[in-house]
């Protein structure tokens, strides 16, 4: 039993370490493999806490459950990242912002070239843009996609928070229009509640002013 726990608290640490590594600040963006490596980490540490839980050899189990839970963060990462380029691509659009966490795609959209002031209407120009995403997820349907809709503090936050969801709303209405199914989309409006930067400035306002979809993958 005691050399059962020594292993466990050994592959704890290995992979603990492991994690360290991938996330290095220093290592970011130089690797186009690093969310596939990390995605594997994750998912390693993931598995092989669950392994020695369900396991009565807990050693084994760690194990077993380590190397399953790798494989598929792996796949999961390696997914994402192959995601990425394509959307990336195919937008090719300097205003719209991709990151990938490792666990999920974001894609920002300004609302300034969304809509009009205190607008819900999509421009007609960046319908494209949106339906390209469109395209992309319908391509990819193992996920969940989140749209979420965010303000900058002009105004009440009542009515803030109104204008967000419509926002978020008319943006998932083109993702709909364009073939993504009903039952994958989530919208939500934050209003002013979670700036990326200072309202203080104009243009700390404009990059609260945006639109998020978030893509979340639900199978590797």
């Amino acid at each position: 039993m005691m050399r059962a726990k020594k292993s466990i608290l050994a592959l704890s640490g290995l992979s603990l370490l492991a994690v360290t590594a991938c996330t290095d600040p220093a290592q970011v963006g130089n690797d186009p493999r690093q969310n596939t490596k990390g995605g594997a980490v994750l998912g390693g540490v993931i598995g092989a806490g669950l392994g020695a839980l369900v396991s009565d050899d807990k050693a084994k189990g760690a194990i077993i459950g380590g190397a399953v839970g790798a494989a598929g963060g792996a796949a999961v990462g390696n997914a994402l990242d192959k995601q990425e380029a394509e959307l990336r691509q195919q937008l090719d659009n300097d205003d719209v912002q991709i990151t990938n966490t490792g666990d999920r795609l974001i894609v920002t959209m300004p609302q300034d070239i969304l809509f009009d002031v205190d607008s819900s209407t999509v421009y007609p120009g960046l319908r494209s843009d949106l339906l390209t995403v469109a395209d992309n997820l319908r391509s990819y349907p193992d996920s969940t996609v989140q749209v979420v809709g965010h303000t900058d503090n002009t105004g009440s936050a009542s009515y803030n928070q109104a204008l967000s969801e419509r926002r978020a709303n008319a943006v998932a209405d083109v993702l709909m229009d364009g073939g993504v199914a009903f039952e994958r989309i989530q919208t939500y409006g934050r209003g002013e509640n979670q700036p990326v930067a200072s309202n203080l400035t104009e243009e700390g306002k404009r990059q609260n002013r945006r639109v998020e979809i978030v893509i979340l993958p639900t199978a590797a």
